[in-house]
């Protein structure tokens, strides 16, 4: 199946590698409500469980990490993810891009099988959460090993064999050259994030939501968008 929101060839498998709970639902629930609309399999792979995210109480970061954990997974239930896997041994605001990570990474892109990779676009000007920008170096290291078979030999048994993903698609971006038109999944994109009520004390999103996805598709003559950088690799 050739998706109507992604670019041909498409596909079938989505596998997004993300920092921290709520970065897929703030910057591409929309595009993940229409990828599963349209039949596509989405799998979320979360390098942590976003332990640091309470500037203000006085809860321990085991207590934070539980709560923000629990959000992802009702978030993703909401647009219909299929799977939500959480990696062991990192922590927010901590990430480094490690051999070991991507080393993790690329056995469950064995495993899974994806077609096209989302992840975040470590290249994005101005980026200066150390967590995104380690995430979308080791995820797109990580693609390119997942593909070689003298890449992690040890990782491939018992029917896991070396895969090529051919497309990638990079969030949040200041080069944008793909839009998604999410006009028609907004409320479902602002019922994912409403999820994430530990991260949106003191401001209003359902108008950040929607102030975004205006500005994103301003220069495409759309209501409401979500942007990436595509690449065929």
């Amino acid at each position: 199946m050739a998706s109507r929101v992604l670019l041909p060839p498409g596909g079938e498998r989505l596998l997004f590698v993300l920092a921290h709970p709520d970065d897929a639902e703030f910057l591409a629930a929309g595009t993940v409500a229409l990828l599963v609309e349209e039949g596509c399999h989405v799998h979320y792979l979360l390098v942590t469980r976003g332990e640091k995210g309470d500037d203000e109480g006085d809860l321990t970061p085991d207590e934070v990490a539980r709560i923000r954990e629990g959000e992802q997974r009702e978030a993703a239930q909401i647009l219909g993810v299929e799977m939500v896997t959480f990696l062991d041994g990192y922590f927010d605001g901590e990430v480094e891009p490690t051999m070991q990570l991507r080393r993790e990474i690329a056995h469950v892109i064995r495993q899974w099988k994806p077609d096209v990779l989302f992840t975040l676009d470590p290249w994005r000007r101005g980026e200066i959460h150390p967590d995104h920008r380690a995430v979308g170096i080791c995820a797109l290291d990580a693609l390119a090993c997942a593909r070689g078979r003298l890449y992690f030999p040890e990782q491939l048994t018992n029917g896991i064999s070396p895969h090529n993903i051919q497309q990638v698609y990079l969030f949040p971006t200041d080069k944008p050259n793909h839009w998604v038109d999410i006009s028609s999944v907004l409320e479902k994109k602002i019922a994912a994030s409403q999820c994430h009520a530990s991260q949106i004390r003191g401001f209003d999103i359902v108008e950040r939501v929607k102030y975004r996805a205006i500005v994103a598709g301003a220069e495409h003559k759309l209501t409401y968008a979500e942007m990436f950088h595509h690449l065929s690799v």
